[in-house]
């Protein structure tokens, strides 16, 4: 299915979307997107946007949070998912950051998705109100209107999925991203889609063990494509990474961080499970000697 039109509200502001598989979990909610994106642009014009982005806290550094020679995990706060269902019941976004935070979390992903995730953006500002971590915009953006929107969330990076969007919105919303001091986290799930996001110069690359239009999960997804990331960029292993071991062998391989939610999500005490997780990774990387692999081929 091909969606060369952009948003009709959008006017000059529109990006296109790509080519996604017709049917697919991915193909409905970006199509729900781009309905619920065109409804609220009617609302909340982008110039009022613009100016509630201009009165917003200071964007956190996201990328350098997950470049430290740490075991960076980006903990994820998200009630529902369409693989799972309902993740947690008593959900209380800030109270998971505040508990992350402790535990050792580098960064935090907040899914503000309503239909299929259960999120709202509302939960994004209760989470970074609550810590001193940055936050990540987790959502399918497929306007520039949701950049803006993200920025006067208070957000501090957001998520582009190139499997659904052209090159030319992935680059337009990249570099808006950059004005409004956000580093986008670009994911990717094939070697094709990760050589075209190195070519348009992202910065945060995130290899997704999750099939988009199957939801298969793959570990070896991530072994596959790390090879292909430039020491210079910055590595992130995102779905289905549930042991000490997986994040160690990723570690190993050159990832610099780690997206971890519905794992933490399940848990009785999520911040306890991520603070044991973190120092299982530290004591046996120490115990071989063996701490993060650079990628240089």
């Amino acid at each position: 299915m091909v969606y060369p039109q952009c948003l009709e509200s959008a006017g000059a502001n529109c990006v296109s979307i790509a080519e996604t598989k017709p049917g697919t979990i991915l193909s409905r909610i970006i199509e729900s997107r781009r309905a619920e994106v065109a409804r609220r642009q009617r609302i909340m014009p982008e110039t009022v946007l613009r100016i509630a982005a201009g009165k917003a806290d200071a964007p956190r550094d996201f990328a350098g949070a997950l470049a430290r020679d740490n075991v960076n995990v980006i903990a994820e706060i998200k009630k529902a998912s369409p693989s799972a269902g309902v993740l947690r019941r008593e959900f209380e976004p800030a109270a998971l950051a505040r508990a992350f935070e402790q535990a050792g979390a580098a960064a935090l992903s907040v899914l503000t998705e309503e239909e299929n995730f259960q999120g709202v953006l509302a939960h994004l500002r209760d989470a970074r109100a609550a810590v001193a971590l940055p936050v990540l915009r987790k959502d399918f953006m497929v306007d520039r209107w949701q950049v803006w929107e993200a920025r006067a969330a208070n957000a501090d990076s957001f998520l582009l999925i190139a499997a659904a969007l052209h090159d030319t919105a992935l680059t337009e919303l990249l570099a808006l991203g950059r004005e409004l001091g956000m580093e986008a986290v670009v994911e990717v799930h094939t070697a094709e889609e990760l050589e075209r996001v190195l070519a348009m110069g992202a910065r945060i690359i995130g290899v997704n063990n999750r099939n988009l239009h199957t939801l298969e999960v793959r570990l070896e997804t991530s072994l596959e494509l790390v090879e292909m990331i430039p020491d210079d960029r910055i590595a992130v292993s995102e779905s289905g990474l549930r042991s000490a071991e997986d994040l160690r062998q990723l570690r190993a391989a050159g990832f610099d961080a780690f997206l971890i939610g519905e794992s933490l999500m399940r848990e009785a005490l999520p911040g306890a499970a991520l603070g044991r997780l973190i120092d299982a990774v530290s004591a046996g990387s120490s115990a071989s000697g063996a701490g993060s692999s650079d990628r240089s081929r």
